[in-house]
């Protein structure tokens, strides 16, 4: 068992389409399978299929990326070996649907910033609801600014000092 990621390395290395032949299909490999490599000016995208075949996950690399890798490692596990490398040249990875994208840590980064933004005006733009509340033993006038603060930036607070009511407009 120990064996199986040299061979595949070797058959990788050796002939691209006679990796894919000859390995089988097995299920996808524990993070402790352990590899040994030794790579010199090798191809990122070259690396990081070699890791997807020894890992048994599907990956896509973004197109552009390029970089050389000089690599020796012994008995390392893949997923260790497959960060070290991604961070060496940048790179990060991001897991969707069970498959793994690899793409420059900066794109990765604006991306999620990007979804984290619109996520929140999603958030801000549900529908406003208004309720009223009488306060018996303090004045509306104290509260209200009290309860703004908790409120999101669409929200508003009012007060009626006739009836001591506050009437808090705000989303879900």
């Amino acid at each position: 068992m120990r064996l199986l990621p040299s061979v595949l390395l070797s058959l990788a290395l050796a002939s691209p389409a006679l990796a894919a032949a000859a390995a089988p299909t097995p299920s996808p490999a524990p993070a402790e399978a352990k590899v040994s490599v030794d790579f010199k000016d090798a191809d990122i995208v070259d690396i990081v299929r070699l890791m997807a075949e020894v890992g048994n996950f599907q990956v896509v690399v973004d197109p552009g990326i390029s970089c050389k890798l000089t690599l020796k490692l012994k008995e390392v596990p893949w997923d260790v070996a497959l960060d070290m490398s991604l961070r060496v040249c940048g790179l990060g990875s991001e897991s969707d649907n069970g498959i793994v994208r690899v793409a420059p840590v900066a794109k990765l980064t604006a991306e999620n910033a990007e979804r984290r933004k619109l996520a929140e005006e999603q958030k801000l733009n549900r529908p406003l609801h208004t309720i009223r509340y009488t306060l018996s033993y303090a004045k509306a006038a104290d509260v209200a600014p009290l309860i703004k603060k908790f409120l999101s930036p669409r929200g508003d607070v009012v007060y009626d000092a006739r009836t001591n009511t506050l009437i808090i407009t705000d989303i879900d």
